[in-house]
């Protein structure tokens, strides 16, 4: 008896439709609403048979038609949880602060805060930055640094806030013709991502720099090797002012880049120059190098092929004694790249193996110290400029990142903000319901690039703004004049130290006069410019922290 009542109360749904039917049946059996309940109890009485005779989910054959309910709230939790649950600073990948400032910023809406800040300036970690009793009347109001040194032909001047790499296939038409339009009419860049040079790249003659990956999309031969004359003929387009490597993705460094065959359509394919309609995938490592010099060369004849134009790299941070062995070789060949971009792990991606996304790669703040110190204790920071990307959306996130060293920063989620994307999480399903990250055509004609891209400019002035404005409250004219000390970092309830207290920030030629006093001692030693590997063995040369006392990324 018990058994069969609790049978019975799990399979209320149907049987409750039954009970509906037979009711209607007794009192009023020609009506409407008779027949509207007939239609109903046999949809769920159906709908019930099918759970019960069903073999693939347990909840669903013990609770027939009730168990799709749980299924219902699955699905619908992260947008409850987006919308209704989480506060204003806690949400993720990017809080709702985050996103509401672009947003307003993009629209021309007003971003200033009322009543006060809501963060909680005595919890471990705040930054602050400290501000000059006499503040500069006219700071520079439109900041740039020039990219390309004596090597290089044509430098570019560019602005301390672009579009990080996104490609054609990760987005849309619609949103990579709307970003160029915002580069256009904005004076940044947009990177193209490694996905290839297509037309809606070129469409608005925004400045660009062509991202190449381990797959040479745009640029390779039927063999998916690197192709210099295919390259030659994109590379030196008026609007392609500088060229890039792509060694690894903060958000998968490692994995090399996937593009789900729902997304490679004959369009992307054809710029791409590989299968429609399969996965598109990018090998782990380059087949063009192998080496740190072999990339120097390699770098080379890229610039020589784009008409000198700069070049440089990209790369999130992992074995420190491989950032070693480049600036070796750079100073052994003399071959400088222009630019490093540095890519933080919580950088954001289409789609990625989700222990990727979280376990693997420095985060930015980390792996941007460890790039600076390198290239200053080598000498060679004055000659190869470097970037940062990695979750920047707001004017402090650049001021950040330029006191610890970084020369400009990228940004891509933020620039997906500004035409459209309202983190739905759905960039590697292609069912994107603002049209930004889908190739479906319904979706995408939602976006409208003209009004998008007056959107990604105005969130690029108005973010520019706030940078400039924290500058000229530091006393500074130019944001390239913050230096580590600008900001303080809150250690306990009590205390409080200046940047440079909490990170070591090495002196300009220390690698190469005295290494041994640095924290990098090993990873230096390690360092081989003819190899990625480590030339001693680093698990018996490595010393404690303890025994150091002080740690590589203090």
């Amino acid at each position: 008896m018990t058994q069969f009542l609790h049978a019975a109360i799990r399979a209320m749904v149907p049987l409750l439709a039954l009970l509906a039917s037979l009711l209607a049946a007794l009192l009023a059996p020609d009506s409407g609403v008779a027949l509207t309940i007939y239609t109903l109890s046999a949809f769920l009485l159906l709908l019930g048979l099918i759970d019960v005779l069903q073999n693939g989910n347990a909840v669903i054959r013990n609770y027939p038609v009730a168990g799709h309910i749980r299924f219902l709230g699955y699905r619908l939790r992260p947008f409850l949880r987006q919308y209704i649950v989480e506060d204003d600073l806690e949400g993720t990948p990017l809080s709702f602060e985050a996103r509401n400032l672009v947003k307003a910023r993009a629209k021309g809406d007003t971003d200033t805060h009322p009543f006060g800040s809501e963060r909680a300036m005595d919890a471990d970690g705040y930054v602050w930055v400290s501000h000059s009793i006499a503040p500069v009347a006219d700071p520079d109001t439109d900041p740039r640094v020039r990219v390309g040194g004596d090597q290089c032909r044509q430098p570019y001047e560019a602005s301390l806030l672009n579009v990080s790499a996104m490609s054609f296939g990760a987005l849309s038409a619609r949103a990579i013709e709307a970003l160029n339009l915002g580069a256009a009419k904005g004076g940044f860049y947009q990177d193209t991502g490694e996905g290839g040079l297509s037309d809606y790249h070129l469409r608005h003659g925004g400045d660009l720099v062509w991202e190449l990956g381990s797959g040479y999309f745009g640029a390779r031969d039927r063999q998916g090797r690197f192709d210099p004359e295919s390259f030659r003929d994109k590379a030196q387009r008026e609007s392609v002012r500088m060229t890039e490597i792509k060694l690894s993705q903060g958000a998968k460094p490692g994995h090399g880049g996937l593009l789900p065959a729902a997304k490679v359509t004959d369009e992307i394919a054809a710029v791409r120059q590989v299968p429609a309609h399969r996965d598109c995938l990018s090998p782990r490592g380059h087949s063009a190098f192998s080496t740190p010099v072999g990339l120097l060369e390699f770098a080379a004849r890229m610039r020589d092929l784009s008409g000198g134009k700069p070049v440089g790299i990209k790369l999130c941070v992992g074995q420190p004694h491989e950032v070693m062995a480049l600036m070796k070789a750079m100073l052994k060949t003399g071959i400088r790249l222009d630019f490093i971009i540095v890519d933080g792990a919580e950088g954001g991606t289409g789609a990625a193996p989700l222990e990727l996304s979280d376990w693997v790669g420095m985060p930015l703040k980390e792996g941007l110290a460890v790039v600076r110190n390198a290239l200053e204790g080598s000498g060679l920071r004055r000659h190869v400029r470097l970037a940062a990307s990695g979750k920047v959306y707001s004017g402090m996130g650049i001021a950040h990142n330029l006191a610890v060293g970084a020369d400009w920063c990228n940004a891509a989620r933020a620039f997906m903000f500004s035409v459209g994307c309202i983190q739905s999480k759905r960039c590697h399903l292609g069912t994107c319901p603002t049209g930004v990250a889908t190739q479906d055509p319904w979706r995408q004609a939602g976006l409208v690039p003209g009004v998008q891209g007056e959107r990604a400019a105005r969130f690029h002035r108005k973010t520019i703004e706030a940078l400039v404005g924290i500058t000229a409250a530091c006393g500074l004219t130019h944001p390239a004049d913050l230096q580590p000390h600008h900001l303080a970092i809150r250690t306990g309830p009590a205390e409080a130290k200046p940047l440079d207290e909490l990170q070591h920030f090495l002196p300009e030629g220390i690698l190469l006069e005295d290494p041994q006093s640095t924290q990098y001692a090993e990873f230096w030693e390690a360092a081989d410019p003819d190899t990625f590997a480590p030339r001693i063995d680093l698990t018996e040369r490595r010393v404690s922290i303890d025994e150091r006392n002080t740690g590589l990324f203090t």
